[in-house]
C-alpha cells in the first residue's frame, strides 16, 4: 500500500499484498525449521520454504496454495487459514492481517478511498479519563499513530512529536517523528526498535483498514522521504503491540525507561489509550516527578510544552544531521 497518482481498486492491492506478505513468510522458514527432511543431495535456489512445501505442511494441495498466495482462493476456510498459519508459523498479528488482506480480496469493489480523513476527538469521558491521569504521562493514538489526545504529562513527554507537526505536515505523528525528524534517533534510545515497531503497526493497520486515504497518503510520504521507511515497508512484518517498555531520553530530564500499557477503546478499534508507568522508586519514576514539575511550571507561565524543548545551560544529545 502506497500512495499513487491513479485510483487503486483496494482488491488488486491486496491480491499484490497477499503475494508479497505470504512470500516474505515462506522466505524466512528454512525446511529444517518446518520440520521437513533435508537431503544433502537436495540444491535448493533459495533458503526458505517452497510453495508445495507449504502445501504439504498446510494439507492443501500445491495448486490452491499458488492460487491461495495469488490472492485468488474465495471463500477460504478457517481450516486452511489455520493450516497456513501453522506451515508459516505465523503469530496473532500476522494471522489477522492475512485474514484483513483475504477480506479485501474478496470483497466486491467500493466506492474508492475515502476522502482524508479530518481530525478525530474522542469521547468527552475519554477526555476526562485522561486528563485526570495527574502523575501518568497518558496519549490517545489511532491507526496511524497520530496523538489524537493526550494529558498534560503526556504532551510533556512527547513535546518533541508535538514540536515536529508544528511545520504543518498534520497532527502530532509518532510515525512523522520517527522517520523524518533527526531529533528522533536521540528522543527515542532504541531508535531501530521503534522504527520496526512503526512500521509493522502502520503495516497492521494498512490490512485492517485498505480504505483509509490518510493512511495510504503517510505511507506513500514516508516511502517518499525516507530510505528507512521505505527498506522497512517492503518486509512486510506486521505486530500489535500491547505492552512493553520505551526507552526515552527527553531533552530536558534525560533518560526515562517507562513500561506501558496500550488499550483499545472500542472492540475491533486502533484507536488507544496508551499510559506510561514507571516502577515505583525507580530513576525514571524520580525523573518523570521533575518532568512534571517542568510541565506545570511551562503551563505557569503561559509557554507551550509543544515547542523544542532544550533548558539552557543542558547538554543536548541531538543528532546534529
Amino acid at each position: 500500500m502506497a500512495a499513487t497518482e491513479g485510483p487503486v481498486d483496494p482488491r488488486e492491492a491486496a491480491r499484490a499484498e497477499i503475494r508479497e506478505f505470504l512470500s516474505t513468510r515462506r522466505a524466512r522458514i528454512t525446511p529444517q525449521q518446518a520440520g521437513l527432511p533435508a537431503y544433502g543431495h537436495e540444491r535448493r535456489r533459495v533458503t526458505g520454504l517452497r510453495r508445495e512445501e507449504v502445501a504439504l505442511l498446510a494439507g492443501v494441495s500445491p495448486q490452491y496454495y499458488t492460487r491461495l498466495e495469488r490472492g485468488d482462493a474465495p471463500g477460504i476456510s478457517e481450516s486452511i487459514i489455520d493450516g497456513v498459519a501453522h506451515a508459516l508459523q505465523l503469530d496473532d498479528a500476522e494471522r489477522s492481517h492475512l485474514l484483513h488482506l483475504l477480506h479485501t480480496a474478496g470483497t466486491p469493489r467500493r466506492a474508492g478511498r475515502r476522502a482524508p480523513s479530518a481530525p478525530q476527538g474522542v469521547r468527552p469521558t475519554i477526555q476526562r479519563l485522561v486528563d485526570s491521569m495527574l502523575n501518568t504521562p497518558a496519549v490517545v493514538l489511532n491507526g496511524r499513530l497520530e496523538i489524537v489526545t493526550a494529558n498534560a504529562l503526556g504532551r510533556a513527554l512527547f513535546s518533541p512529536v508535538y514540536a515536529q507537526a508544528e511545520g504543518g505536515d498534520g497532527p502530532p505523528s509518532n510515525a512523522r517523528f520517527v522517520f523524518l525528524d533527526p531529533h528522533a534517533t536521540t528522543f527515542f534510545r532504541e531508535w531501530d526498535t521503534v522504527a520496526n515497531d512503526t512500521v509493522a503497526i502502520l503495516r497492521a493497520e494498512a490490512g485492517r483498514d485498505p480504505y483509509d486515504r490518510s493512511l495510504s497518503d503517510l505511507v506513500g510520504q514516508l516511502s517518499t522521504r525516507s530510505e528507512d521507511f521505505r527498506r522497512r515497508w517492503a518486509a512486510h512484518d506486521v505486530r500489535i503491540h500491547a505492552t512493553g517498555t520505551k526507552l526515552f531520553h527527553h531533552p530536558v530530564v534525560g533518560d526515562l525507561d517507562l513500561p506501558y500499557e496500550s488499550l483499545p477503546l472500542a472492540p475491533g478499534s486502533s484507536t488507544s489509550l496508551v499510559a506510561y508507568s514507571p516502577e515505583p522508586g525507580s530513576s525514571s519514576h524520580d525523573t518523570l516527578a521533575l518532568l512534571a514539575s517542568w510541565a506545570a511550571s511551562e503551563s505557569g507561565s503561559g509557554r507551550s510544552t509543544m515547542k523544542r524543548a532544550t533548558p539552557p545551560n543542558s547538554q543536548s544529545r541531538d543528532d546534529p544531521t
